[in-house]
């Protein structure tokens, strides 16, 4: 019987915001964060099981990030107990509620993956891996990474978002490594912003032919409130942005791909290469990932929304996804 798990490899990340405080002192409140941690528990709250693969802190962040995934439902058996500190992400929101981040992740333990450590027992058995962001790029663990995909694909649909930090990773090692993910992964998702970094002045429409090309079958190019590009093995349409009040976008990409993947799972898509993926059921799952991306904005920070009630207790999260 196949494996009704998504399992999602990553970082997961101290997202600090300014909070009200004296015109002498900075005062920040820390929420759980990191584009694979927002993803984990954005489809766990949509009612796909997911399994989060991350090295967790002994640190206070730590205890937060586990405190947060588990109250989602999401599950922690994959994650190493980790030494090193936890990554802090400093981050300023301007007028549209788009967040900059600054990050300090120098010797942090998202990104001391091992070989020994990433272990197809480790994996488990799923039905989609999905990675990208920082883990994807940061030495020394971005090789253990690399060679985990290689080695799920095989088994498991591949999802990357590769969710570029440019202030922190120059944007050619992406460049550098997309054919490698390429010929790894069944699906990437990625914001305009990442394409421009990855393929500048690149129409994106010929971009998604050289990733088909090059082995993906599905490319959804997200574009704010333009909606998002569909490419389906070449064949393409647009999916509109629902109307949204926004208050911010911290999170709405990874809850854009969690619904993505929520979607295609619940209609039995995932655990293979995609090759049954027509580009009407392809839209279909886009439709929905743009309406949960929608109920992420409007609401702070990255709390994705829940299909259900969420358990008591948990605070700020919004109910129903339609």
């Amino acid at each position: 019987m196949p494996s009704t798990q998504v399992a999602v490899l990553g970082e997961c990340v101290a997202d600090a915001f300014a909070a009200d405080g004296s015109e002498n002192e900075l005062t920040l409140r820390v929420l759980p964060g990191g584009g694979p941690a927002n993803t984990a528990v954005a489809l766990a709250r949509l009612g796909t099981p997911a399994r989060f693969l991350g090295r967790l802190s002994g640190d206070s962040f730590g205890a937060l990030f586990r405190a947060h995934l588990g109250a989602s439902g999401v599950d922690l058996t994959g994650c190493v107990e980790a030494a090193e500190p936890s990554t802090l992400a400093v981050a300023t929101l301007d007028e549209a509620g788009q967040a900059r981040y600054s990050f300090h992740a120098e010797g942090a333990a998202d990104w001391a993956w091992s070989a020994a450590e990433l272990t197809a027992e480790r994996v488990g058995d799923v039905s989609c891996l999905h990675t990208g962001s920082l883990a994807l790029v940061r030495a020394p663990g971005a090789e253990a990474v690399e060679e985990t995909l290689a080695a799920t694909a095989a088994r498991a649909t591949i999802s990357i978002d590769p969710n570029v930090r440019a202030a922190l990773v120059d944007p050619a090692v992406y460049r550098e490594r997309m054919p490698r993910w390429c010929a790894a992964a069944d699906m990437i998702k990625l914001s305009d912003d990442d394409l421009e970094h990855i393929h500048p002045g690149e129409p994106a429409e010929r971009v998604c032919d050289t990733w088909h090309e090059a082995g993906v079958h599905l490319v959804v190019v997200t574009r704010g409130p333009r909606g998002a590009l569909v490419s389906v093995a070449g064949e393409r349409a647009t999916v509109p942005a629902p109307p949204t009040t926004v208050v911010d976008t911290v999170g709405a990409g990874d809850s854009f791909t969690a619904g993505l993947l929520h979607r295609l799972h619940a209609s039995g898509l995932l655990g293979g290469r995609l090759d049954r993926l027509g580009l009407d059921p392809a839209v279909e799952a886009a439709t929905f990932a743009a309406r949960v991306a929608s109920l992420t904005c409007s609401v702070a920070g990255a709390n994705p929304p829940w299909a259900r009630r969420p358990p008591e207790g948990v605070k700020g999260a919004n109910v129903t996804t339609g």
